[in-house]
């Protein structure tokens, strides 16, 4: 399991900016506006051989200067909490502020390492402006302009120096890991009491009465198990923290611990745009996903229902859409056998490995039925594929030309391995490579 780096600072400092650039990605909304980032972000990002995820803490918060420190308060609380590492990021231009001395005051609390981000330092007269940073009492201190990157590789350095070594799995490879993830109080509790037969988590009508993530092994239905959940009654002082950002956190820490992902929905409240950060979170980490549309005896319906919601579903995760999806009732105990069915089915998919030979025989068939498009009167021929020896399923195309393989051709590729191969519920990843002569 990798580590996580969360950042955090006051509104409109550059963290998501800062997040974009750390994990190349453009998913971060960025605007001269405080309080943009209304979605909590996630990423990986990956420096000197080393991987970790981040969480761009920026959320959206009301315009009252009593709300901003008090919901920043909780969001470092969290980060503090949860995180391996800390980036409080300031910006060079504003100074030093009353909520800066307020976010440093609270991570001056933890033992954990944190790292001072001085942000839009993109010229020599703005270096010159810094040192009034050294102020906020944190000695680990860098200089940087996220948005064209300068000092970003420092802070990497030092990032990937200071992360703790998690320590190996002891569980055996060979016995499903199943994680139930989801936003909170969709009922991911009371399945989890339903599959295993026993009370052993307590559910309420509260968002984040769970905590601990705990691991308990099961043999049950003729399956041997592990269920990731995130177990534990949570203080009644702090059931008023921002659930939100917490459940994120810890949907990261199970999905990367897990093979196999139960993604509940809601279906009172539909598919939403956290359900599908979190699907794309296990889609990145290349784990198993069934999806599981949760409190379905709630819903009005007709003999179409169920296929549009379905359709709905796979309008919103697509191009992966090759992905059960279980319309359950936690309460009622409706298809609940039926998850865990389609968990175990979606571990074994993702552990098959095909034969270099039927591989390639079946591939380089469908390749000259439809070989790839001529490139500036180049031809592209693809002459061997593998499976590669990794826990997820990883080919390799080996071409003359590979980077004149684009992304309709690639998902064709994937279609037609996932047509003549069993892969349901499990991403997979196709690299082109140079053929050597």
């Amino acid at each position: 399991m990798s580590n996580i780096v969360a950042i955090v600072g006051r509104p409109n400092v550059g963290k998501s900016t800062l997040f974009n650039r750390l994990t190349e990605t453009r998913k971060a909304i960025v605007h001269e506006s405080s309080g943009v980032t209304r979605d909590r972000h996630y990423g990986k990002c990956e420096w000197n051989g080393v991987e970790f995820s981040v969480i761009d803490t920026g959320g959206y918060i009301e315009d009252s200067a009593d709300v901003f420190e008090k919901e920043i308060s909780k969001q470092v609380e969290l980060a503090v909490d949860e995180a391996d590492l800390i980036i409080f990021v300031v910006d060079v231009m504003s100074g030093v502020t009353d909520l800066d001395d307020t976010v440093s005051l609270l991570l001056k609390k933890t033992a954990k390492p944190v790292l001072l981000v001085v942000n839009k330092v993109d010229n020599n007269q703005r270096r010159f402006e810094v040192y009034e940073f050294y102020s906020l009492g944190i000695k680990e201190l860098f200089m940087v302009s996220s948005i064209n990157g300068g000092g970003t590789g420092e802070l990497l350095d030092k990032t990937v120096e200071l992360l703790p070594v998690k320590p190996m799995e002891t569980v055996d490879d060979s016995i499903p890991k199943i994680a139930v993830v989801g936003r909170p109080n969709v009922g991911k509790s009371s399945l989890i009491n339903s599959l295993i037969g026993e009370e052993r988590n307590i559910v309420t009508p509260i968002a984040g009465t769970t905590r601990d993530t705990l691991n308990t092994r099961f043999q049950k239905f003729g399956y041997d198990f592990v269920i990731l959940d995130t177990a534990g009654l949570r203080k009644k002082a702090k059931v008023n923290e921002n659930i939100e950002f917490y459940s994120v956190m810890r949907s990261v820490k199970a999905i990367e611990n897990s093979d196999i992902c139960v993604l509940m929905v809601d279906a009172t409240l539909g598919v939403e745009a956290q359900d599908i950060n979190i699907f794309r979170l296990i889609q990145r980490n290349s784990k198993g996903v069934v999806i599981v549309v949760n409190k379905w005896d709630l819903i009005e319906k007709d003999n179409n229902t169920m296929k549009e919601f379905e359709a709905v579903i796979k309008e919103k995760i697509a191009p992966f859409v090759d992905v059960p999806i279980i319309f359950t009732s936690a309460v009622t105990k409706q298809r609940i056998l039926k998850v865990l069915d389609n968990a175990i089915e979606v571990f074994k998919n993702r552990r098959q490995r095909i034969k270099t030979a039927t591989l390639n025989e079946v591939m380089l068939s469908v390749i000259e039925m439809q070989p790839p498009p001529a490139i500036k009167g180049k031809y592209i021929r693809i002459k061997f594929v593998t499976q590669l020896p990794t826990h997820a399923p990883t080919f390799a195309f080996f071409t003359n030309l590979p980077q004149y393989i684009k992304d309709p051709y690639k998902r064709y590729l994937e279609n037609k391995i996932r047509k003549n191969f069993k892969f349901t519920g499990v991403p997979l990843k196709l690299f082109f490579r140079k053929k050597s002569k």
